[in-house]
């Protein structure tokens, strides 16, 4: 089968569609993963599926979108393929043009709950635009799947069909407790990684930041709430503990988690696209063995009653993260349960098993295809 991915992004940090595509090439279709190229972006490493970047003029907001899914249906409808999966919401129009004859088949592979994220939940018009376009076109696709059990439920609810769960669950790795690796500076390191964008608590982590003098905060990412972080981060005078890292290649992550003594996750449950996530950066640290915060979510709940290794945050509350920072750095003992809890569930949450998930999908719509 040949399969076309698409995309919002430009490919270089996606790091769960890069799985994906490597996984459903292993198993003998023929992928091409197709994003957008922006003013920044760096040239693409080899991989065993095919990569296309398209150009646009408008880079945000209605006329992107409009733009981009209609040079997506340009370019892709002269391809020959046999399927489409339209990633996330924003790519699913065109994958609905591009499929419409019927000889080729529509996944939907919807990576958050779109009308109901941070940037559209509180503006009436844009999500109610949203989430009319999703309810005319989700029922269209032939297969669906989202990240978490709990998200699947809901969008199952919202759209009037089914969705199966495919886990953004990392690779395995050898790598142990970073806690072995004391950064360079004597403090101890609170690691955000992860895309900047409202929502993500990062207020609140610097906040947190300033009344722990112990401490100091890593930013590995980039996004539209990057200037408000710098700017509160000197407003609080702690902008000296606070590292601006940037995006860095997937190859880097690992380096930079080793030195961290404590991951974090904060989400604002105003966006039900959130309260119902399962973020890929929450396994990420799991695979670090690096214990981490998360916020008192139904996922992140589930996991932390079945594996011990997460501190669980009840309010997104810079005086609460402090508390539970101070309390775990007192604690050597508790510190040391947490990671043998993500030792624990570093074993089983692990792509090389929730690949035959994907893969179950995409075999049975091979096997309902047309000419099969």
């Amino acid at each position: 089968m040949t399969i076309i991915c698409t995309v919002t992004n430009d490919l270089a940090q996606d790091q769960r569609m890069d799985r994906i595509c490597t996984s459903l090439v292993r198993a003998g279709h023929e992928v091409v993963l197709v994003g957008r190229a922006l003013p920044t972006s760096k040239p693409l490493p080899e991989k065993p599926y095919r990569q296309q970047r398209l150009v646009c003029k408008y880079l945000a907001g209605k006329r992107f979108y409009a733009e981009y899914n209609y040079r997506l249906w340009r370019t892709i409808r002269r391809w020959k393929y046999d399927a489409v999966c339209s990633v996330d919401l924003d790519t699913l129009l065109a994958g609905v043009w591009l499929t419409r004859s019927g000889k080729q088949k529509l996944v939907f592979d919807a990576h958050e709950w779109f009308s109901e994220t941070p940037e559209v939940v509180g503006r009436p018009l844009i999500r109610g635009v949203w989430r009319g376009l999703a309810r005319a076109l989700v029922p269209k696709t032939d297969a669906r799947y989202t990240v978490a059990p709990m998200l699947a439920g809901q969008l199952a609810e919202d759209y009037g069909v089914p969705f199966a769960t495919v886990r953004n669950l990392p690779l395995a790795t050898t790598t142990f407790s970073p806690a072995e690796s004391p950064p360079p500076t004597g403090r101890r390191v609170l690691l955000y990684q992860g895309m900047l964008n409202p929502g993500r608590g990062l207020e609140t982590m610097i906040r947190a930041l300033a009344q722990l003098p112990d401490c100091e905060l890593w930013l590995v990412g980039a996004g539209p709430e990057l200037g408000a972080a710098r700017r509160c981060s000197e407003a609080l005078g702690c902008q000296d503990r606070v590292w601006f890292a940037g995006f860095r290649p997937p190859e880097e992550l690992p380096a930079i988690t080793r030195q961290a003594w404590l991951g974090l996750n904060l989400l604002d449950a105003v966006s039900p696209s959130y309260y119902y996530s399962l973020a890929n950066k929450a396994l990420d640290y799991v695979q670090a063995r690096l214990p981490s915060v998360q916020m008192n979510f139904p996922e992140y709940h589930a996991i932390q009653q079945q594996y011990g290794c997460y501190l669980l945050l009840d309010k997104l509350a810079a005086g609460d993260l402090a508390d539970q920072v101070r309390k775990l750095a007192a604690s050597p003992a508790a510190y040391d349960q947490l990671v043998y809890g993500c030792v624990r569930a570093a074993t089983e949450l692990v792509w090389e098993k929730e690949e035959e998930v994907l893969l179950a999908i995409w075999e049975k719509l091979w096997e309902s295809a047309p000419d099969n």
